[in-house]
């Protein structure tokens, strides 16, 4: 098997030495993402429930470069800096997940990149 790097332009570049996907056979593993636009490269951190759906979108366009959607994730990780939010973001995370939602685990962190207050990473698999 080959590792096959996924890229879309309708999900933020990297900012670090890391690619948005990487593919080992049926398996896809999606970097974690954050709220940035990809359209503008504008970070949005001021509403949890905004920033939380940018998040999934970016996800759904990388799931989309690799021929997958939601339905085919596996496992996720939510990086939240305040679990005092998780409501808020389990509430727009689940919209995503309308049927056999995947294992995950939320934890609560110190940092995340560029400030904001979310972070998801999936893997998932064909």
């Amino acid at each position: 098997m080959e590792k096959k790097i996924i890229r879309t332009d309708k999900a933020p570049a990297p900012i670090g030495p890391y690619n948005q996907a990487v593919q080992f056979g049926n398996m896809l593993f999606v970097s974690g993402q954050i709220a940035i636009d990809p359209a503008t490269g504008e970070l949005y951190t001021d509403d949890i429930q905004t920033e939380t759906k940018l998040v999934m979108e970016n996800l759904k366009a990388i799931l989309t470069e690799a021929g997958m959607d939601f339905s085919n994730v596996l496992k996720s990780t939510i990086f939240l800096m305040d679990m005092g939010q998780f409501a808020q973001v389990n509430e727009v995370y689940g919209s995503y997940f309308t049927e056999n939602p995947p294992a995950r685990e939320t934890v609560q962190v110190a940092g995340l990149p560029k400030g904001v207050k979310v972070e998801i990473s999936v893997v998932a698999a064909k």
